[in-house]
């Protein structure tokens, strides 16, 4: 039976301690033969009082405590309840999400999971009891999580341990100065105790990066002949860096393809071809906070590029400001607001009649954005759920992300596949993750400590989204060709004579690897490489098969970005994004013109059926062309002219994604490949692939 998270924090995200095992529900997942299974009906025994470790920080040392917090200072906190039979819900979530099993898309509803395997009414009113009776304030309360706000001497009385406070790196930090004990009266229902510390290191980010496409500047050439205004192509190759410097290849490099528009992402993708549109399917897009010029700018967006606004109630949002957090640590609405407008804008555009609705939640916490996802989930509010943020499990700073935490996780997605709803994470972009990386990535954690898959993209229960690098045929968006999102960097010289340094450093590439955390679920069984599912990143072996990702990949190449429309200081402007943050929200706009061509049926959890396509041919196989020919890399100039007074034209290379490799068939690069007109008429044809065994 499991129990209960606690997450209290006043600026914190969340609390780390080693990971012992693989959650429960990972396990079940993993091994493809569980049973369906009634919800226990017994009472288990009251265990006695339980110490939570890991609640007490590493780096809360006894040189770094300046003693105990004051008793009035205020916490507030999120309590997690769990499912009192997670291997039932499991075992559900399972069986309506393969194709083989008998139980396949007989979808349920919210109401129907709490009652079946949530907790019971008792078991919630234990556990207020617990909290209110030390004093706590219950400020929000659901099935999945209660909320409470309360002193540092309330905290203390109800987690039995002072808080502290600490000098760490230069900040102010706190913590309790031991770990948790939880009463015996709740202790069966306790599974940990998260987020009582401060956030030491990273937190939950967007996976994206904009281009800089702000230039100005006389029509003269530089030293080495290159112009100073801003130069781009409508399409790979159509123009050429004459008067370049020597780079990887002999002549003259292509300028790089102008930001891509939704028209042309639907032409090269096969969405045109089959003229779907997502008409009756519903897409949520979770990031943090929320933009009050999302739709006027989305409305905007679209009709400037020659696509339609949103109709009247086809955009909804879910925002509650007075109730947003730590804005300062997250980067407030304005750090969000890009990656909103990114989101809104890609699956809009790629999925133009499709339902919208952005739900965003109160900070950049695990907490909070999981309370943004079981709202989802408890009011079904959509079918498919992109999300374009990321974090690593394992830190320097914050240690290890908690088993309690990934199964609070686990416990929502797995309701959402009983319900019909699938969701979708950006997998990040930092290639391998690995300290190599990071020291000169451009959207990577600073505090990992190995190559690792980030989280919760890397959960068994979702689908991760990776990245590839576009080139377009014409300017109409015909396909040309794609390869991994890798991108290594070299800056043009102040003389225009050279490019320092050659071969460039990595700056940008799209995630994916084999998890150390979980173990191979069953549909990745035959599919993914022992070579990958037995060799951790870390180059160890690994006794049993491990989770691969990414599962599917789309364009996401900061070099081939899209463009994206938003307000900025009362001012509209359009400038260029990339990151797998682009290719979430653009497969979820896929799976909503799925949706369509099964005539509103949903899918649920995709990766059962994406990997079952996948041998059939419905996903484009995505390598990488050079490395395969043992050619030079393929690379382009990224000209933005005069900015600031300094002219920024960058060298290129493409499918240089740190250790993860896009070779033929399933890799650890772009998954099984990039989806096509094939994938969404499979759908069309009705149960095509759902026959397939695994």
């Amino acid at each position: 039976m499991l129990g209960v998270v606690i997450s209290t924090s006043s600026n914190s995200r969340v609390s780390r301690a080693r990971i012992a095992t693989i959650a429960a529900a990972s396990l079940a997942l993993a091994s493809g033969s569980l049973a369906l299974a009634a919800p226990s009906q017994a009472s288990a025994p009251a265990p006695a009082a339980k110490t939570v470790t890991g609640t007490h920080p590493e780096w809360a040392t006894h040189a770094a405590d300046q003693g105990t917090a004051p008793t009035s200072a205020r916490f507030t906190g999120t309590v997690y309840l769990a499912a009192r039979d997670q291997a039932g819900l499991a075992a559900y979530a399972q069986a309506v999400s393969d194709p083989a099993n008998p139980q396949y898309g007989k979808y349920q509803s919210a109401d129907w999971v709490r009652t079946t395997y949530g907790p019971t009414d008792a078991a919630v009113a234990q556990v207020k009891s617990w909290l209110t009776g030390s004093g706590l304030s219950v400020v929000s309360s659901s099935w999945h999580a209660i909320t409470v706000s309360g002193t540092s001497a309330q905290m203390a009385k109800a987690f039995g341990t002072q808080i502290h406070e600490y000098r760490v790196q230069g900040q102010e930090a706190h913590a309790p100065a031991a770990n948790v004990v939880v009463p015996a009266q709740v202790a069966s229902y306790v599974l940990g105790v998260v987020g009582m510390s401060s956030n030491i290191g990273s937190h939950a980010t967007p996976d994206s990066v904009k281009v800089n496409t702000t230039a100005a500047g006389a029509g003269s050439k530089t030293g080495g002949g290159l112009p100073t205004t801003a130069t781009c192509s409508d399409y790979w190759g159509q123009k050429k860096a004459t008067g370049a410097p020597a780079g990887y290849v002999k002549g003259a490099v292509p300028f790089d393809q102008c930001s891509f528009v939704p028209s042309q992402l639907r032409k090269a993708y096969g969405i045109t071809a089959t003229g779907l549109t997502g008409k009756g399917a519903t897409v949520a897009i979770v990031d943090a906070y929320g933009s009050p010029t999302m739709q006027a700018d989305a409305n905007k967006f679209a009709t400037a590029h020659g696509d339609k606004a949103f109709r009247t109630g086809q955009y909804t949002e879910d925002v509650t400001p007075a109730q947003w957090t730590n804005q300062d640590a997250c980067g407030g609405p304005a750090g969000w607001a890009g990656e909103e407008a990114l989101d809104v804008e890609m699956v809009h555009g790629l999925a133009p009649d499709a339902k919208v609705v952005y739900v965003g939640a109160n900070s950049c916490e695990d907490a909070d954005l999981s309370a943004a996802l079981a709202n989802i989930v408890d009011h079904h509010l959509a079918d498919v759920v992109s999300n374009s943020w990321s974090e690593i499990m394992h830190t320097t700073d914050q240690g290890d992300m908690t088993k309690a935490q990934i199964q609070a996780y686990e416990q929502i997605f797995e309701q959402g596949a009983i319900e019909g709803i699938g969701f979708g994470f950006s997998a990040g972009d930092c290639g391998d993750q690995s300290p190599t990386a990071a020291a000169t990535g451009a959207n990577c954690q600073t505090d990992t400590p190995r190559a690792q898959v980030g989280y919760p993209s890397s959960d068994p229960w979702v689908t991760d989204v990776g990245g590839t690098a576009l080139g377009l045929a014409d300017k109409s968006g015909k396909y040309g060709f794609e390869t991994s999102m890798g991108t290594l960097r070299s800056a043009l010289s102040a003389d225009g004579k050279s490019w320092n340094p050659l071969p460039g450093t990595f700056y940008f590439g799209g995630g994916g690897g084999t998890s150390e955390d979980f173990a191979q679920p069953f549909y990745q069984k035959g599919i993914v490489p022992s070579r990958l599912s037995h060799t951790l990143m870390t180059g160890q072996h690994s006794a049993t098969a491990q989770r691969v990702t990414p599962d599917v990949a789309m364009n996401g190449d900061l070099y081939t970005s899209v463009l994206v429309g938003m307000t900025t200081g009362g001012v509209y402007s359009e400038g260029g994004y990339g990151g797998t943050s682009v290719s979430s929200p653009e497969f979820a706009a896929v799976q909503a013109d799925a949706i369509q061509a099964q005539h509103g049926r949903p899918i649920g959890f995709a990766n059962p059926e994406i990997y079952n396509r996948s041998r059939l041919g419905a996903f484009r196989d995505v390598i990488n062309q050079a490395a395969a020919h043992h050619q030079a890399p393929l690379s382009n100039v990224a000209d933005f002219g005069v900015i600031g007074g300094s002219l920024r034209v960058r060298l290129v290379a493409f499918g240089e994604d740190t250790s993860l490799q896009a070779t033929r068939g399933y890799d650890d690069a772009t998954g099984v490949g990039s989806p096509t007109a094939s994938y969404l008429r499979s759908f069309l044809w009705g149960d095509w692939a759902s026959g397939l065994s695994h």
